[in-house]
Protein backbone atom coordinates (compact mmCIF):
# COMPACT_ATOMS: atom_id res chain seq x y z
CA UNK A 1 0.00 0.00 0.00
CA UNK A 2 1.62 3.32 -0.90
CA UNK A 3 2.30 5.85 2.22
CA UNK A 4 0.79 9.34 1.28
CA UNK A 5 3.10 12.06 1.48
CA UNK A 6 1.81 13.58 4.42
CA UNK A 7 2.14 9.87 6.36
CA UNK A 8 6.02 9.82 5.60
CA UNK A 9 8.06 11.04 9.42
CA UNK A 10 12.13 11.07 8.78
CA UNK A 11 14.11 11.35 11.50
CA UNK A 12 18.14 12.15 11.03
CA UNK A 13 21.34 12.18 12.97
CA UNK A 14 23.50 15.03 12.48
CA UNK A 15 27.19 14.59 12.38
CA UNK A 16 28.40 11.99 10.10
CA UNK A 17 24.95 11.73 8.51
CA UNK A 18 23.57 14.99 7.45
CA UNK A 19 27.21 16.94 7.93
CA UNK A 20 30.41 16.06 7.00
CA UNK A 21 32.88 16.66 8.79
CA UNK A 22 33.84 20.19 7.60
CA UNK A 23 29.60 20.16 8.91
CA UNK A 24 28.33 20.92 5.53
CA UNK A 25 24.85 19.76 4.28
CA UNK A 26 25.54 20.55 0.58
CA UNK A 27 25.89 17.17 -1.26
CA UNK A 28 22.50 16.26 0.34
CA UNK A 29 20.50 19.79 -1.60
CA UNK A 30 18.80 17.48 -3.88
CA UNK A 31 17.03 15.36 -1.22
CA UNK A 32 16.35 17.92 1.44
CA UNK A 33 14.79 20.04 -1.54
CA UNK A 34 12.35 17.35 -2.63
CA UNK A 35 11.39 16.07 1.21
CA UNK A 36 10.64 20.12 1.37
CA UNK A 37 8.54 20.00 -1.93
CA UNK A 38 6.74 16.90 -0.69
CA UNK A 39 6.17 18.66 2.82
CA UNK A 40 7.44 15.52 4.68
CA UNK A 41 8.72 16.49 8.50
CA UNK A 42 12.27 16.22 8.86
CA UNK A 43 13.13 16.04 12.64
CA UNK A 44 16.74 16.86 13.44
CA UNK A 45 18.34 13.88 16.04
CA UNK A 46 21.46 14.73 17.34
CA UNK A 47 23.98 15.24 20.21
CA UNK A 48 23.78 18.53 19.25
CA UNK A 49 22.53 21.29 21.74
CA UNK A 50 19.29 22.92 21.59
CA UNK A 51 21.55 26.11 20.66
CA UNK A 52 23.47 24.63 17.75
CA UNK A 53 20.47 22.56 16.19
CA UNK A 54 18.49 26.40 16.24
CA UNK A 55 21.05 27.79 13.73
CA UNK A 56 21.18 24.35 11.71
CA UNK A 57 17.49 24.51 11.63
CA UNK A 58 17.66 28.20 10.37
CA UNK A 59 20.13 26.90 7.28
CA UNK A 60 17.92 24.14 6.87
CA UNK A 61 14.71 26.41 6.88
CA UNK A 62 13.47 23.87 9.03
CA UNK A 63 9.90 24.28 10.89
CA UNK A 64 9.63 20.67 12.45
CA UNK A 65 10.30 19.55 16.18
CA UNK A 66 13.48 18.37 17.12
CA UNK A 67 15.48 16.38 19.30
CA UNK A 68 18.54 17.57 21.13
CA UNK A 69 21.52 16.15 23.00
CA UNK A 70 20.96 12.53 22.57
CA UNK A 71 17.69 12.63 23.29
CA UNK A 72 17.55 14.55 26.34
CA UNK A 73 14.73 16.67 25.01
CA UNK A 74 12.25 17.25 22.50
CA UNK A 75 11.68 20.73 21.43
CA UNK A 76 8.07 21.13 19.38
CA UNK A 77 7.16 24.48 18.00
CA UNK A 78 3.83 26.51 19.44
CA UNK A 79 1.00 25.42 17.94
CA UNK A 80 2.37 22.19 15.26
CA UNK A 81 1.05 19.23 17.23
CA UNK A 82 -3.21 19.97 17.66
CA UNK A 83 -3.54 20.97 21.81
CA UNK A 84 -5.60 17.82 22.77
CA UNK A 85 -2.58 15.34 21.28
CA UNK A 86 0.41 17.19 22.98
CA UNK A 87 -1.46 16.92 25.98
CA UNK A 88 -0.72 12.81 25.94
CA UNK A 89 2.80 13.33 26.39
CA UNK A 90 4.70 13.39 29.34
CA UNK A 91 6.35 15.89 31.06
CA UNK A 92 4.98 18.82 28.94
CA UNK A 93 6.16 22.37 29.67
CA UNK A 94 7.09 25.89 27.26
CA UNK A 95 9.92 27.06 26.83
CA UNK A 96 10.28 30.31 24.31
CA UNK A 97 8.84 29.21 21.04
CA UNK A 98 8.56 25.96 22.12
CA UNK A 99 6.71 23.22 24.30
CA UNK A 100 9.84 20.88 25.90
CA UNK A 101 9.53 17.37 26.77
CA UNK A 102 12.37 16.73 29.03
CA UNK A 103 13.60 13.35 29.40
CA UNK A 104 17.20 13.97 29.99
CA UNK A 105 19.00 14.44 33.66
CA UNK A 106 19.86 18.22 34.35
CA UNK A 107 23.46 19.69 33.37
CA UNK A 108 24.56 20.17 36.50
CA UNK A 109 23.71 16.81 37.96
CA UNK A 110 25.86 15.25 35.06
CA UNK A 111 28.70 17.73 35.97
CA UNK A 112 28.81 16.82 39.65
CA UNK A 113 28.63 13.37 38.50
CA UNK A 114 31.86 13.82 36.46
CA UNK A 115 33.66 15.59 39.12
CA UNK A 116 32.84 13.12 41.23
CA UNK A 117 34.74 10.13 38.71
CA UNK A 118 37.76 12.73 38.26
CA UNK A 119 38.43 12.70 42.42
CA UNK A 120 38.10 8.96 41.81
CA UNK A 121 41.08 9.13 39.75
CA UNK A 122 39.48 8.69 36.36
CA UNK A 123 40.96 10.73 33.82
CA UNK A 124 38.04 12.49 32.15
CA UNK A 125 37.53 15.85 30.74
CA UNK A 126 33.88 17.34 30.06
CA UNK A 127 32.84 20.29 27.51
CA UNK A 128 32.28 21.88 30.65
CA UNK A 129 35.87 21.85 31.86
CA UNK A 130 36.78 23.67 28.30
CA UNK A 131 37.10 26.71 27.05
CA UNK A 132 35.68 27.23 23.55
CA UNK A 133 38.75 27.81 21.67
CA UNK A 134 39.70 23.97 23.04
CA UNK A 135 36.47 22.82 22.19
CA UNK A 136 36.73 23.61 18.96
CA UNK A 137 40.00 22.27 18.82
CA UNK A 138 39.13 19.28 20.14
CA UNK A 139 35.57 18.77 17.47
CA UNK A 140 37.07 21.11 14.04
CA UNK A 141 34.11 23.60 14.82
CA UNK A 142 34.03 27.37 14.33
CA UNK A 143 35.09 29.09 17.34
CA UNK A 144 31.41 30.79 17.54
CA UNK A 145 29.60 27.13 17.04
CA UNK A 146 31.80 25.42 19.94
CA UNK A 147 30.09 28.35 22.29
CA UNK A 148 26.64 26.83 21.22
CA UNK A 149 27.92 23.65 22.05
CA UNK A 150 28.77 24.52 25.42
CA UNK A 151 25.58 25.62 26.27
CA UNK A 152 24.52 22.35 27.45
CA UNK A 153 21.01 21.10 29.26
CA UNK A 154 21.31 17.54 29.57
CA UNK A 155 24.44 15.92 27.60
CA UNK A 156 28.22 16.21 29.04
CA UNK A 157 30.68 14.93 25.84
CA UNK A 158 33.74 14.19 27.72
CA UNK A 159 37.55 12.75 26.68
CA UNK A 160 39.02 9.92 28.50
CA UNK A 161 42.39 9.27 28.66
CA UNK A 162 43.04 5.52 29.80
CA UNK A 163 43.51 1.90 28.49
CA UNK A 164 40.79 -0.58 27.56
CA UNK A 165 40.07 -1.71 31.38
CA UNK A 166 40.18 1.80 32.94
CA UNK A 167 37.48 2.49 30.34
CA UNK A 168 35.82 -0.31 31.42
CA UNK A 169 36.10 0.48 34.88
CA UNK A 170 34.75 3.97 34.26
CA UNK A 171 31.38 3.12 31.96
CA UNK A 172 30.75 0.87 35.27
CA UNK A 173 31.06 3.24 37.75
CA UNK A 174 28.81 5.64 35.59
CA UNK A 175 25.94 3.00 35.55
CA UNK A 176 26.66 2.63 39.07
CA UNK A 177 25.69 6.62 39.64
CA UNK A 178 22.24 5.40 37.92
CA UNK A 179 23.51 7.41 34.93
CA UNK A 180 24.07 6.66 31.32
CA UNK A 181 27.00 7.11 28.49
CA UNK A 182 26.81 6.82 24.78
CA UNK A 183 29.45 7.06 21.86
CA UNK A 184 28.98 8.77 19.16
CA UNK A 185 32.49 11.00 17.82
CA UNK A 186 33.37 11.81 21.62
CA UNK A 187 32.11 9.64 24.69
CA UNK A 188 29.10 11.41 26.05
CA UNK A 189 27.35 11.60 30.01
CA UNK A 190 23.71 10.96 30.26
CA UNK A 191 21.15 10.77 32.14
CA UNK A 192 18.03 7.57 31.50
CA UNK A 193 17.42 9.01 27.84
CA UNK A 194 18.45 8.24 24.21
CA UNK A 195 16.97 8.88 20.79
CA UNK A 196 15.39 6.33 20.44
CA UNK A 197 12.84 7.06 23.79
CA UNK A 198 12.39 10.63 21.83
CA UNK A 199 11.57 9.40 19.01
CA UNK A 200 8.85 7.12 20.00
CA UNK A 201 7.47 9.67 21.86
CA UNK A 202 7.44 11.86 18.53
CA UNK A 203 5.93 8.88 16.51
CA UNK A 204 3.05 8.45 18.81
CA UNK A 205 2.43 12.57 18.57
CA UNK A 206 2.60 12.07 14.76
CA UNK A 207 0.17 9.46 14.59
CA UNK A 208 -2.62 11.16 17.02
CA UNK A 209 -1.85 13.97 14.31
CA UNK A 210 -1.80 12.08 11.23
CA UNK A 211 -3.10 8.63 11.84
CA UNK A 212 -0.85 5.89 10.47
CA UNK A 213 2.44 7.13 9.81
CA UNK A 214 5.57 5.54 8.65
CA UNK A 215 8.71 6.64 9.74
CA UNK A 216 12.31 6.04 8.58
CA UNK A 217 15.90 7.54 10.41
CA UNK A 218 19.05 7.82 9.07
CA UNK A 219 22.46 7.48 11.74
CA UNK A 220 25.66 6.02 11.33
CA UNK A 221 27.27 5.86 15.04
CA UNK A 222 26.14 4.13 18.23
CA UNK A 223 24.28 6.39 19.92
CA UNK A 224 22.33 6.28 16.79
CA UNK A 225 20.96 2.46 17.60
CA UNK A 226 18.00 2.94 19.51
CA UNK A 227 16.94 5.48 17.40
CA UNK A 228 17.13 3.32 14.15
CA UNK A 229 15.41 0.33 16.04
CA UNK A 230 11.61 2.71 16.71
CA UNK A 231 11.29 3.11 12.94
CA UNK A 232 10.15 1.29 9.79
CA UNK A 233 13.28 2.21 7.43
CA UNK A 234 16.76 2.35 9.61
CA UNK A 235 18.87 3.47 7.12
CA UNK A 236 22.97 3.40 8.40
CA UNK A 237 24.98 5.61 6.70
CA UNK A 238 28.98 4.52 5.57
CA UNK A 239 31.63 5.96 6.95
CA UNK A 240 34.01 8.00 4.40
CA UNK A 241 36.02 4.32 4.05
CA UNK A 242 33.02 3.33 2.97
CA UNK A 243 32.51 1.20 6.15
CA UNK A 244 29.15 0.78 8.53
CA UNK A 245 29.20 0.83 11.82
CA UNK A 246 29.50 -3.37 12.47
CA UNK A 247 27.63 -2.70 15.85
CA UNK A 248 24.86 -1.19 14.33
CA UNK A 249 24.28 -3.62 11.93
CA UNK A 250 24.62 -6.31 15.01
CA UNK A 251 22.10 -4.27 16.58
CA UNK A 252 19.57 -2.92 14.41
CA UNK A 253 17.23 -5.89 12.28
CA UNK A 254 16.90 -4.94 8.81
CA UNK A 255 19.30 -2.18 8.12
CA UNK A 256 19.61 -0.72 5.00
CA UNK A 257 22.87 0.47 3.74
CA UNK A 258 23.10 3.96 2.31
CA UNK A 259 25.48 4.00 -0.63
CA UNK A 260 27.94 6.54 0.31
CA UNK A 261 29.45 8.34 3.43
CA UNK A 262 28.00 11.54 4.94
CA UNK A 263 25.68 13.79 2.91
CA UNK A 264 26.69 12.06 -0.31
CA UNK A 265 25.26 8.54 1.15
CA UNK A 266 22.21 10.68 3.10
CA UNK A 267 20.70 12.12 -0.04
CA UNK A 268 20.81 8.84 -2.11
CA UNK A 269 19.28 7.10 0.71
CA UNK A 270 16.83 9.95 0.99
CA UNK A 271 15.83 9.99 -2.67
CA UNK A 272 15.94 6.04 -2.48
CA UNK A 273 13.62 5.68 -0.29
CA UNK A 274 10.97 8.75 -1.75
CA UNK A 275 10.78 6.70 -4.82
CA UNK A 276 9.99 3.38 -3.08
CA UNK A 277 7.50 4.75 -0.67
CA UNK A 278 6.09 8.02 -2.71
CA UNK A 279 6.46 6.90 -6.60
Amino acid sequence: MKARKKNLIIFTDMDGTLLDSEYSFKKALPALELIKEKKIPLVLCSSKTRAEIERYRMRLENTHPFISENGGGIFIPENYFRPEILGRAPGTRGSGDYIVIKLGTDYAALRKALEELRSEGFDITGFGDMSSTEIAALTGLEISEAALAARRDFDEPFKFKGDETALRKLLQRIRSKGLNYTQGELLHLTGNNDKGRAVEILKQLYKGQYGAVVTAALGDSPNDIEMLKKVDYPIVIRKNDGSCNPQILREVEGCIKADGPGPEGWNRAVIKLLETMLL
